[in-house]
């Protein structure tokens, strides 16, 4: 790819400097920059992503040159699972329960995931990552086949600055709504063990932060498994943020919601992932955490509990001197799943907020949405919410 776009004299204006990955970045000055927020086609080449108007974000949506890192953020230790203390997992209930309601974010530590089966799939990532740009291409995804590779996404219609690669830790059934299918790279020994060594490993996790979320709105333990039995549709992204020239103006992430259940995210020690307040609106870090993960409540719960516990607003800046790597696992339930308040939860001083809607019918609209640019904003729960007084709780 030319270093000029064919419209503008960017490269003219812009200075080349190496780097450690064998690329070349072009980096424009800052009026330059400003040009292409305000429409201007220009490129400017970094990492095989191209910075140009597709990555800019709109100027409120845009990071800040600090953000404060966030020491509220509750820290849950989660040892009393693993033993016999009844009491023990009560107060962690209760704390899942306050973090849920309070952030809709939380890290666990001491979460029974081995720190080795987190190691190997985090070594793996970067040697997938660090393989040429035509070996990563080889298992690229399509619309008709969406595991795999891929350089271009976007959030709320503006492209994201990483690459990523999506893959399912189990495989559905056949008969099931929902079917993905893997594409692993052939070259790259022990990469589909490490990843299925991973996913299994973590989703245990993610069944017994379910129970505790349960336990929390004064459920059965059990009472969400059912969900995500056979049928899942739990899949695991591969995040890799390549250092970005203009970080001012482009985004890893921008600013959603999840729409899953949980998502358990391991991210290395660079950091980016900021968290909007519901308290105050204000954007906040996460602080990275060695042998931790970071664990968000999603849209789901946020029906399941009526509203009592609200998923997060989040988004992954990006800076200009290191490349970070990420892996959410996003635990999603069974296609044929009817989302709605649960029975247990509302009552005629509570009554439901949100409309059923399928589970499968949102999930397989959403992913279809990675493969065009929408007119309109990519389908929401909000877009399911009654028009029912709120009632304080």
């Amino acid at each position: 790819m030319s270093d000029k776009c064919g419209n503008c004299d960017c490269a003219d204006k812009s200075q080349k400097k190496g780097n450690s990955y064998g690329v070349v970045i072009v980096e424009a000055d800052k009026s330059h920059l400003e040009e292409v927020a305000a429409g201007e086609d220009c490129r400017i080449i970094m990492g095989g992503l191209s910075m140009g108007q597709a990555f800019v974000q709109a100027p409120e949506h845009r990071a800040k040159p600090s953000v404060a890192e966030a020491d509220g953020i509750p820290v849950i230790d989660l040892s009393p699972l693993f033993t016999a203390d009844a009491d023990g997992v009560d107060a962690l209930a209760a704390e899942v329960g306050r973090a849920s309601r309070d952030w809709g974010f939380f890290v666990v530590v001491r979460h029974g995931v081995p720190e080795e089966v987190v190691a190997r799939a985090v070594e793996a990532q970067r040697e997938f990552f660090a393989l040429p740009p035509e070996r990563r291409a080889a298992v690229a995804r399509s619309e008709a086949a969406q595991m795999g590779y891929y350089a271009s996404d976007h959030t709320k219609n503006v492209r994201d600055w990483k690459e990523a690669f999506d893959l399912v830790p189990r495989q559905p059934p056949p008969r099931s709504a929902v079917v993905f299918d893997n594409k692993w790279p052939d070259d790259l020994p022990g990469f589909r063990e490490a990843m299925e060594e991973y996913g299994k490993a973590v989703e245990e996790l993610a069944f017994k932060l379910l129970e505790l979320i349960a336990r929390s709105l004064g459920l059965r333990p059990d009472r969400l498994h059912g969900f995500f039995q056979d049928e899942q549709t739990t899949f695991i992204r591969l995040n890799h943020y390549p250092p970005c020239p203009s970080p001012d103006l482009a985004l890893g992430i921008g600013h959603h919601k999840d729409a899953g259940a949980l998502t358990i995210l391991y991210q290395d020690d660079v950091g980016g992932l900021d968290v909007r307040r519901q308290s105050n609106g204000e954007w906040v870090r996460v602080r990275p955490i060695p042998q931790s993960f970071i664990i968000n409540v999603g849209d789901i719960i946020q029906v399941w509990s009526n509203d009592r516990y609200e998923s997060a607003e989040h988004r992954v800046a990006v800076n200009v001197e290191k490349e970070r790597f990420s892996i959410p696992f996003f635990f999603y339930p069974a296609s044929y799943t009817m989302v709605e308040p649960l029975e247990e939860i509302v009552s005629e001083e509570s009554p439901a907020r949100y409309n059923p809607y399928s589970w499968g019918e949102f999930f397989s609209t959403r992913k279809n949405g990675n493969f065009m640019k929408l007119d309109v904003e990519n389908i929401q729960i909000t877009h399911f919410r009654k028009n029912t007084p709120v009632h304080v709780q």
